[in-house]
């Protein structure tokens, strides 16, 4: 009994010890931030004032951010996903290199008061096409996924825009538009803006010029119904369509309209090769996101909505040549096009109404 109550005093002394030790230096801490800093301000911290938030955090959820901490956008980055293991692990791995960004504060959560004030939330969450599976079984997979995420997006940042880049995309805009309740300019989809950054690479890279000095637009739905604007393509001024009246044709001897296929084959080459796109993509988002945090009216071909645009009469989300500043979508470019391509682009509605016109519960 006797050596009990002495087993029972020791390990009352040696939690008393330690504790005695934690709280001496909590203190010797405390004393040190104390007399290092001398605030001069009191209360809670001020918000961010510009916060974006990336929702997915795969390849393209990543490329996304990266590309945007590297053009120093934003003062606070939050990530969203619900595999938390890797949520942490990617939270981590770019706090570790806070000394080489000017974003001071990265965060990330499961849970989305974690997004709250952002005023850019890029959305890259969704699931991926099963072999055999039909498109509009897809979109409907990624309908009841995004019925969790838009409405707790609004919830925390009801006054932000959402740039959608999950696939399909033009669908998954119109679809974020419905279960959003935001005004349709505070909606936009990544669309063509990576599509006519591919055609003018390959267009450029056969005219053995940069990419920046060749002047294409590629419109429509971002896949194989897109629109090339032959008749608006140029180099310095410079219209190429007078240049070749046939290019773009099939009576072009040369074939540029080749051009335009690779533009549509090109993700699903990258995906042959890596097994999935993520760079290009990113760093094009991080373009956008820089003409809405910066207010730039700089002009994109982002997915917005076309209803009563070029004879289109369905609600449908498409590309088209859109002004991007701090409110969204200010206005949309009126492109002078040639009646085949507004065929096109009408026919570019309709593949997309079809599949839009059966979606379930939104």
């Amino acid at each position: 009994m006797l050596i009990t109550w002495w087993y029972l005093y020791l390990a009352a002394r040696s939690v008393a010890e330690q504790s005695k030790y934690c709280c001496c230096f909590s203190l010797r801490m405390a004393s040190v931030l104390h007399k290092l800093i001398t605030p001069l301000i009191s209360g809670p911290p001020e918000p961010p004032r510009n916060k974006v938030t990336v929702v997915g955090v795969g390849q393209v959820g990543m490329a996304c951010a990266v590309s945007i901490l590297l053009r120093e956008l934003a003062d606070e980055l939050a990530l969203v996903d619900v595999v938390e293991d890797k949520l942490k692990g990617e939270m981590m791995d770019l706090q570790h290199g806070s000394l080489f960004l000017k974003t001071p504060k990265i965060v990330a959560d499961k849970d989305y008061s974690v997004t709250a004030n952002s005023r850019i939330v890029v959305v890259t969450a969704g699931v991926r096409q099963q072999e055999g599976e039909s498109r509009l079984n897809l979109v409907q997979r990624n309908v009841n996924i995004f019925k969790h995420i838009i409405p707790q997006i609004v919830r925390y940042s009801p006054d932000c825009i959402i740039v959608v880049v999950s696939n399909p995309v033009d669908v998954l805009t119109y679809v974020t538009w419905k279960l959003s309740g935001l005004p349709m300019h505070r909606v936009i989809g990544s669309g063509t803006n990576l599509d006519s950054a591919r055609f003018r690479f390959l267009m450029a890279d056969k005219l053995g010029i940069h990419s920046s000095s060749f002047n294409g637009w590629i419109l429509g739905e971002h896949g194989d119904t897109s629109v090339p604007v032959w008749s608006g393509t140029n180099v310095a001024g410079v219209n190429l369509q007078t240049l070749n009246p046939n290019i773009g044709t099939d009576f072009d001897e040369e074939n540029w309209k080749e051009t335009h296929k690779m533009v549509v084959d090109s993700a699903y080459e990258v995906i042959k090769l890596k097994g999935y796109t993520n760079w290009a993509i990113g760093l094009s988002v991080a373009d956008l996101t820089e003409s809405l945090m910066r207010n730039m009216n700089r002009i994109h071909p982002v997915s917005t909505m076309v209803k009563g645009m070029y004879g289109i009469g369905d609600e449908v989300y498409l590309s088209l040549p859109c002004v991007l500043n701090s409110g969204g979508v200010a206005s949309v470019v009126n492109m002078t096009l040639t009646d085949e391509e507004v065929a096109q682009l009408q026919g570019s509605a309709s593949t997309l109404w079809d599949i839009q016109k059966d979606l379930q519960d939104i």
